[in-house]
């Protein structure tokens, strides 16, 4: 086989999807990745159960994606959350949808699906080379390699991911490589990240580590339900991640938490009023609203909570914490920012560097766990090889 390969730079989800389609299309393609091996942070994000996608209606899914939704809808109408459950299921992954409507593989494990997936693509004739650095082009446009290799490929897809989880792969260390030659690239902010708060030794002592479940969040005008985890430096979870956006550009910033959103105020005063005399406060919340210890704990961390029942079911719908700051990159899932919309072409093309694709977390979107991360990778991988397989 003697014609110049497509180089794909990177071996997570967007590069091994892009690899798919090229080499069922019958092209010949190359796998660079710069780590011992492949898709590492994808199987990290499969050991507490693989969220693939979510099973909610398109236009909602949508939606998540925020300030990027316009330029990502097409490219998730072309693959969507069906066509990646299909994807799954064609290697044999089955999948099922879990409650809240996210979309798993029945094994619930990334290495069951990651095996059947690197099988097809050795069967298609995908190569792929780890502990290969990409040093970015020579004077002549070549591709330069660590190891002195230079090549000339028919297209190059860069899939080098964002810039959380350093030790995994994705550091963003392509950015000056990239600026260096006129794109233009948004600085990386840390998203579906937790946030600092003071919390008073005793929460910090006793409920570190510990879920504050069945909670809504709510910080200006928005407000989403969830579960939240609180730390020893603060606070972590879904409901976080889902506000992460506003959060991280107003820390910092007091929240809310409504610790019963089944509840109306007077439905919590009613039950608190009716509560036996004789009961501790802790025994009247516990009885009376199903309130953990935690939840009770949260009531004193801005100083003794009132007694009187309507007072008191204000304050339960509406806790106040105080979010001083978000998390570095090095704690965050995901990272906004990276390669700006207007430096690439609507094929997903870099514009001052022709011939060269970009796809996954190197784009400047974001978007909450609950599979959109991944949904949004796949999508992008697929869009940009479709581009080049039309050439």
């Amino acid at each position: 086989m003697n014609e110049a390969p497509i180089a794909i730079i990177g071996a997570g989800p967007a590069g091994l999807i892009a690899a798919d389609v090229l080499s069922a299309a019958g092209k010949r393609v190359i796998v660079f990745e710069r780590m011992p091996s492949v898709a590492r942070k994808f199987l990290m994000a499969g050991r507490g159960g693989l969220n693939l996608t979510h099973a909610e209606a398109f236009d909602a899914f949508v939606a998540r994606y925020e300030e990027a939704a316009p330029r990502l809808r097409r490219i998730l109408e072309a693959f969507t959350p069906s066509d990646l459950i299909k994807w799954a299921n064609d290697l044999g992954q089955a999948t099922f949808i879990g409650s809240s409507g996210r979309v798993f593989p029945k094994a619930m494990k990334a290495s069951p699906l990651l095996r059947a997936w690197l099988a097809r693509l050795a069967a298609q004739g995908v190569e792929i080379r780890t502990r290969t650095t990409w040093l970015g082009w020579s004077d002549d446009g070549a591709l330069q390699f660590g190891d002195n290799e230079a090549l000339r490929p028919e297209a190059t897809l860069l899939a080098l991911g964002g810039a959380s989880w350093p030790r995994l792969g994705s550091d963003g260390s392509w950015r000056e490589t990239l600026a260096a030659r006129g794109v233009e690239i948004a600085p990386f902010r840390p998203a579906n990240v937790g946030f600092n708060v003071a919390w008073s030794e005793h929460v910090r002592r006793k409920f570190a580590g510990q879920p504050l479940k069945t909670i809504a969040l709510r910080c200006g005008e928005r407000a989403v339900r969830g579960e939240a985890v609180i730390t020893d430096y603060g606070i972590e979870g879904s409901a976080i991640y889902a506000l992460a956006a506003d959060l991280r550009a107003r820390a910092p910033v007091t929240i809310s938490i409504d610790l019963r959103p089944d509840l109306t105020h007077a439905e919590i005063a009613a039950k608190l009023a009716r509560a036996k005399s004789g009961d501790t406060f802790s025994s009247t919340l516990r009885k009376s609203l199903g309130l953990s210890p935690l939840g009770i704990s949260l009531l004193h961390e801005g100083g003794a909570p009132p007694r009187e029942s309507v007072t008191l079911a204000n304050l339960i719908k509406a806790v106040p914490v105080t979010l001083t700051s978000a998390r570095g990159l090095d704690r965050a899932i995901s990272t906004a920012g990276g390669i700006r919309w207007d430096a690439v072409d609507d094929d997903l093309q870099l514009r001052a560097i022709p011939n060269t694709y970009v796809a996954g977390e190197m784009l400047d979107w974001e978007a909450p766990t609950g599979g959109y991360l991944l949904q949004a990778c796949f999508a992008t991988g697929v869009w940009a090889a479709r581009a080049i397989l039309r050439g």
